[in-house]
């Protein structure tokens, strides 16, 4: 969160309104008092104007703040909020609703003389007053706390200001923009620094007041161990309630009771679980293997008690995505919904991915294992695991002495590596083949089109409908990242501002919409008007199929050819191969780790490019191909990666697809290849996209060979990659991408295409 609210600050640089003239320069004469910032704030005030009333009401809230005119900013604040309130997504009011406490409080320590921390309480306890729980409990989640290191803290949101402030260092006057930029920093911090020191009571008592709290269980499981249950009741309800549960491995107490706050604020019973050995369970912490029948025994003491009715929904992303899939592999009865988002499916897409193993998941072991919480010290020193994966990298020595270089025994790493295939220990997890036949309770997938974990989310829709086929399964997709694919969408995903239609909140509004369909007959969330439910990027629409195969009308076939001086995407077969060497042994050749990223990833292989591609091109779906190769090796990991080139030469990633050549026929069973022997190699991708292409661009594919600090490196002797080393690579790696080599691009020509502003669907 600390970095939604840094970036919040940034966009004020961009957010300026053109100027027939420069803007103004404005004097800054720093001090050590706070003078300079209330006098820039009084400067700023006078030269800033926005044409949207939404940002010209919050910008000028902060800067009379910061200019010390309390007053003034509660009546600005006042006239936001009502605003958001009655706009179409209330709870965005939170945020200025926190600015009108720290206004009030200010206001009523100069105007009665009271100490600060008695006077935001005066403040909190009047307005709180006036908030209904769901909002409530939205301004008390921005508080954060010293337990959530991901929300603001004031020590770093003064850094920040520091940061900002340190760059005028010698200047005497600043831009408008960077002024607005600056005093937003020194108001989070001033703010944040000041009621930080009181609200975990405000919020205790405010909790106390609207909910029945309850102190933490440990349920039994069937073989002996326990898991602890936290959860908190509604104080106005009937008798019994449909509960609401979120079964995780992050035993964070600040973020399990921000959880069960919002849905008991909801009305529903509020539950979260936490995986043996997390929190009060005094067993040993194993991810994955045990979460199934732990979250249904949780399940079963739900159905139980007293404040139940028997009825019980799942939600929750990545790993507590996973945990109810693991759970349904079960079919506890009262489990009766699922809304899992970005969801892992261990063995599919961690620890490994085309069955190469990840570097990150080392790192996650020790976090989520080494402590009854999360040990975020360790975890966040992203130095320290650079260096070490770097190191290794360069070494050469085999994927699973990482524990030798690192000092550190990890045996759940070297579980993992010993079973590269996807055999009955990951098959035990999450439903398999058939099992998925059984599942026939409402869910509702979210993912995102930048999100790592897509491919397992999409495995388990995949899955359902293709053994289920009337499984009432909806796929909510969009330009989302793995955390607004589960929270709430960021305006700006890797440099991409997504389109209106895709700004969604999933944990705040669609989560509970889904709920109140399944267990209270609300009807359904507007955007699920088929089973896949897909955002086009660059067209601001959403669109609708029955599965994930219809997405596009069709297909059009790119082979990748080769006329001896340019590699291209072409209609036909060329008749010479397209040849790369890549040598393994090879490890001086990382980039400095300050390097920019390149704008394409094409290290270790070819790029093709197409001609431009007709108007109206929109490539939704998922890619597939048949590549024929002939290697000098048993083996290779190979990467796709899919770009639009805009007419401009900037490039925008659509997809990607990652495999080890040995398992892309079965991910069960290894399947070595003959050196010297052509081989086909015939895939469907994992990952979907959408995206209306803009005039004149053309569609690039780098095919690569993976050799990388990030995951494992197969040298292609044919032994278990993870043992070997830089010795088993002998010669270079030699392919030859024979001309019948193709990929099979979803795409659909709009005759009329949607244009940014065009009408859209709900």
């Amino acid at each position: 969160m600390r970095k939604v609210l840094l970036l919040s600050v940034m966009l004020a640089l961009s957010s300026l309104p053109a100027w027939a003239a420069p803007p103004p320069a404005l004097a800054w004469r720093p001090d050590a008092t706070g003078g300079a910032e209330r006098d820039l704030a009084t400067q700023a005030i006078a030269a800033r104007h926005d044409d949207d009333p939404d940002t010209q009401l919050d910008t000028l809230a902060q800067l009379q703040l910061a200019a010390g005119r309390y007053g003034d900013a509660e009546g600005t604040l006042a006239q936001l909020i009502a605003r958001r309130l009655a706009g179409p997504r209330p709870l965005d009011a939170a945020p200025a609703i926190r600015f009108q406490l720290y206004a009030r409080a200010r206001r009523l320590e100069a105007t009665e003389h009271l100490s600060f921390g008695d006077a935001f309480a005066r403040a909190f306890r009047d307005l709180s007053a006036r908030w209904d729980d769901v909002l409530a409990s939205q301004v008390i989640a921005g508080f954060g706390s010293a337990l959530e290191p991901y929300g603001p803290q004031p020590e770093a949101l003064r850094t920040d200001y520091t940061r900002l402030r340190d760059a005028q260092s010698g200047k005497t006057s600043i831009d408008l923009a960077h002024a607005v930029a600056l005093l937003k920093a020194y108001e989070l911090a001033e703010s944040y620094t000041a009621y930080r020191p009181f609200t975990d009571a405000l919020i205790a008592e405010d909790d106390a007041r609207r909910y029945e709290l309850h102190a933490p269980v440990l349920v039994k499981t069937p073989d002996g161990a326990q898991v602890e249950a936290m959860f908190m009741l509604p104080k106005k309800r009937g008798a019994r309630l449909p509960t609401l549960l979120g079964f995780t491995i992050y035993a964070n107490d600040w973020r399990s009771t921000t959880e069960l706050r919002l849905t008991a604020a909801h009305g529903y019973a509020a539950v979260v679980g936490y995986s043996r050995g997390k929190g009060l369970s005094p067993d040993r912490a194993t991810p994955y293997e045990y979460d199934g029948v732990d979250a249904d025994a949780v399940i079963d003491w739900i159905a139980k008690q007293p404040w139940s009715d028997g009825r019980v929904g799942m939600y929750g992303g990545s790993y507590n995505g996973f945990t109810q899939w693991a759970a349904a592999k079960h079919r506890p009865k009262a489990l009766r919904a699922l809304m899992p988002s970005v969801t892992v499916a261990p063995g599919i897409d961690v620890p490994m991915e085309g069955n190469v193993s990840w570097d990150f998941v080392y790192s996650w072991v020790p976090y989520t294992t080494s402590g009854k919480d999360l040990d975020e010290a360790h975890y966040g020193d992203h130095k320290h695991w650079n260096d070490l994966y770097r190191r290794w990298y360069q070494s050469g020595r085999a994927f699973r002495e990482l524990d030798a270089l690192n000092g550190v025994p990890n045996p759940i790493f070297q579980r993992w590596l010993d079973h590269p295939s996807y055999d009955a220990y990951w098959q035990a997890m999450i439903p398999y083949g058939r099992e998925f036949a059984d599942i026939d309770i409402p869910v509702l997938t979210t993912t995102g089109y930048f999100d790592g974990g897509q491919i397992g989310a999409l495995y388990y829709v995949r899955e359902h409908h293709r053994y289920n086929p009337k499984a009432e399964h909806y796929l909510l997709i969009g330009p989302w990242d793995h955390v607004g694919a589960q929270r709430r969408a960021s305006p700006v995903v890797r440099g991409y501002a997504i389109d209106p239609v895709a700004k969604q909140d999933i944990s705040r509004d669609i989560r509970y919409q889904w709920f109140d369909y399944v267990f209270r007959g609300a009807p359904k969330p507007a955007l699920l008007t088929d089973r896949i439910n897909y955002e086009v990027m660059g067209a601001n629409v959403w669109k609708h199929a029955p599965t994930v195969e219809a997405m596009s009308a069709g297909h059009r076939r790119f082979y990748l050819a080769n006329d001896g001086k340019t590699l291209s995407l072409a209609d036909q077969p060329s008749k010479q191969p397209s040849p790369l060497t890549v040598d393994l042994a090879k490890r001086d050749d990382l980039p400095a780790d300050d390097a920019p990223a390149p704008a394409i990833d094409d290290r270790n292989g070819l790029v093709f490019t197409s001609e431009p591609l007709a108007p109206g091109t929109e490539i939704s779906g998922l890619f597939s191909g048949s590549l024929q190769v002939v290697t000098n090796k048993r083996d290779f990991d190979v990467a796709i990666q899919l770009y639009e080139k805009k007419a401009d030469g900037t490039y925008f990633a659509l997809s990607s697809y990652l495999a080890r050549a040995s398992y892309i026929g079965d991910r069960s069973r290894r399947q070595l290849l003959t050196p010297g022997k052509p081989t086909t190699l015939t895939f469907t991708n994992g990952r979907t996209t959408s995206r209306l292409f803009e005039p004149g661009s053309r569609l690039v594919v780098v095919v690569s060979v993976v050799k990388d600090p990030g995951s494992s490196i197969n040298m292609g002797s044919g032994k278990p990659v993870s043992d070997e080393t830089v010795a088993d690579a002998s010669a270079p790696l030699t392919l030859s991408w024979l001309p019948g080599s193709y990929l099979d691009i979803p795409v659909t020509v709009n005759i009329t295409a949607n244009a940014p502003n065009a009408p859209t669907s709900p």
